[in-house]
């Protein structure tokens, strides 16, 4: 007699008890409490992603529906009835292929075997795999039979479309659903597969396997035994990456970097590097996203600012980043040139990473305000009513409106500045202590609405650039005006909200005035 061939390693490792079963421990659970309490449903609609122990699970449920001494949870897995399930050999445990069995015609059949009892185990079992592909005649036909059958029978449907059965099937069945296995749990199983089989496995190649199989269990383990067959018996990370065209883990990590630092030349770099090694460029993204959402729920637990991609960013910027990285896969996987739509998604997600919003810049420039010291017995400068219309200011704080805010100081014969209309902080270290109470003074009592003239002295030393045109970074007249504003403020604005002078513009005398 001739030796068995040679068995993959999916079939060689299929759990063959409940405790054997990887990464569903919910599932284990309430079904061995089914079991010891005798409280097991008459069907039962098992639904998840491919590979996660569906099909599996139902034939464990039948060996301990019919095991010697069952129902129960416990059973040795040399009893002979076990053992036929095992095969296929039994004739009480049916399992269907509803993606080849989809007619009325499959469904009246077995409508009609229900009605015999079993002949040699306590249950008939009918594992309806892929029940999604029956037609909704097949469905109707099975109604009343999967509402009240026979003592002796029990359904058990497995799908991973959850959403193409009919509702009055799902509503006849305990569902339970099967959850995608984690990386780090397929990883640990792999690593147990490959000691018993004798081969050497680093933990970086056991880990990228894991990534690959996108959580199923039984995906990992064929590409496992794919990587054994090109590697022999010493598997590296360099063998999965380049078999599978993935980037190392080490890339990902610098193309996070250089995003986050507004590197484009370190990304376009590695771009390159990609395309000349063969990587799959959906896969690069995909592992680039997974870095990034990690980022993102970072940040929303750290109060708004994580630093894990290599810069902080703030959680609006890292969900900008995220569905610009979201956007970008249509176009590698349907333009014409893959390539070049992932560099423009890149360097778009540069670009996304780095902009504001007009919200999260108003709350920044209020919390930089609100913490700028103050010199003692300094007063605030604050206004009891806005103007009509918005005034163009001689020195303009930085606003949400202009992130590069402008700065114009222009000589009036009356020497009016324009006061702030609410308390910024952000002048008041660079300018001069101002009479706040001798200006009051001057001011009538029956108009409050007056111009606010500030005394001569208080403005003896503040600086004045004369200006009769636009001017502009690079120009004589804009040099001199930068120059002569008040030592540290370019400096302060700058640090604080990253603001830059972009333009010297002319303000009319008129426009320097401004009710109290």
């Amino acid at each position: 007699m001739s030796e068995p061939g040679f068995q993959v390693i999916a079939r060689r490792w299929r759990p063959r008890c409940f405790d054997e079963l990887v990464g569903q421990e919910h599932i284990v659970k309430t079904l061995r409490n089914a079991l010891e309490t005798k409280r097991m449903a008459h069907a039962y609609l098992f639904i998840g992603p491919r590979g996660t122990g569906k099909t599996t699970t139902a034939r464990i449920l039948a060996k301990a529906l019919n095991c010697a001494g069952g129902p129960k949870p416990d059973f040795s897995l040399d009893d002979p009835v076990c053992l036929a399930i095992e095969k296929g050999n039994c004739l009480d445990v049916v399992e269907i292929d509803a993606a080849s069995n989809r007619g009325i015609e499959d469904a009246k059949r077995i409508r009609d075997e229900c009605q015999y009892a079993p002949s040699n185990c306590p249950f008939k079992v009918f594992i309806i795999d892929e029940v999604h592909q029956l037609s909704k005649d097949a469905f109707n036909a099975l109604l009343k039979t999967l509402e009240e059958p026979p003592p002796w029978v029990k359904f058990i449907l497995a799908t991973t479309e959850a959403d193409k059965i009919l509702p009055t099937i799902t509503s006849r069945c305990q569902r339970l659903e099967f959850h995608p296995i984690s990386e780090e749990v397929i990883a640990a199983q792999l690593a147990r597969i490959v000691k018993a089989d004798g081969v050497t496995a680093d933990q970086h190649a056991l880990t990228a396997i894991a990534r690959l199989a996108s959580g199923g269990m039984r995906d990992s383990q064929s590409i496992l035994d794919q990587v054994i067959s090109f590697s022999g018996k010493k598997i590296t990370e360099a063998d999965v990456l380049s078999i599978y065209g993935l980037a190392s883990v080490q890339q990902i990590t610098e193309l996070s970097q250089a995003i986050s630092t507004c590197d484009g030349k370190k990304v376009l770099a590695l771009c390159d590097a990609f395309h000349a090694e063969g990587r799959d460029l959906l896969r690069v993204l995909g592992d680039l996203q997974s870095r990034v959402r990690a980022a993102t729920l970072d940040s929303v637990r750290s109060g708004g600012i994580s630093a894990q991609l290599g810069a902080p960013l703030a959680t609006e910027q890292l969900v900008r980043l995220l569905e610009c990285l979201q956007e970008g896969e249509n176009g590698i996987r349907q333009g014409l040139s893959p390539r070049a739509n992932f560099e423009v998604t890149l360097l778009k997600a540069i670009e996304q990473s780095r902009s504001r919003s007009i919200d999260l810049l108003i709350k920044d420039i209020a919390a930089a305000a609100a913490g700028l010291p103050r010199e003692p017995g300094q007063k605030k400068i604050r206004t009891t009513a806005a103007a009509p219309a918005a005034p163009e200011p001689a020195i303009n704080a930085p606003a949400p409106e202009a992130p590069a805010p402008s700065v114009t100081v222009a000589p009036t014969p009356s020497r009016v500045v324009d006061v702030p209309i609410e308390d910024s902080g952000l002048l008041e270290e660079s300018l001069p202590p101002l009479d706040i109470d001798a200006a009051e003074a001057e001011a009538t009592s029956s108009d409050r609405r007056a111009d606010f003239i500030f005394p001569e002295s208080s403005l003896a030393s503040l600086p004045v650039a004369e200006v009769g045109k636009t001017a502009f970074p690079g120009d004589k007249e804009f040099i001199e005006a930068v120059k002569s504003l008040p030592p540290g403020l370019k400096e302060k604005l700058k640090d604080t909200i990253g603001a830059e002078f972009t333009a010297l513009r002319p303000v009319p005398v008129g426009k320097l005035r401004r009710p109290l």
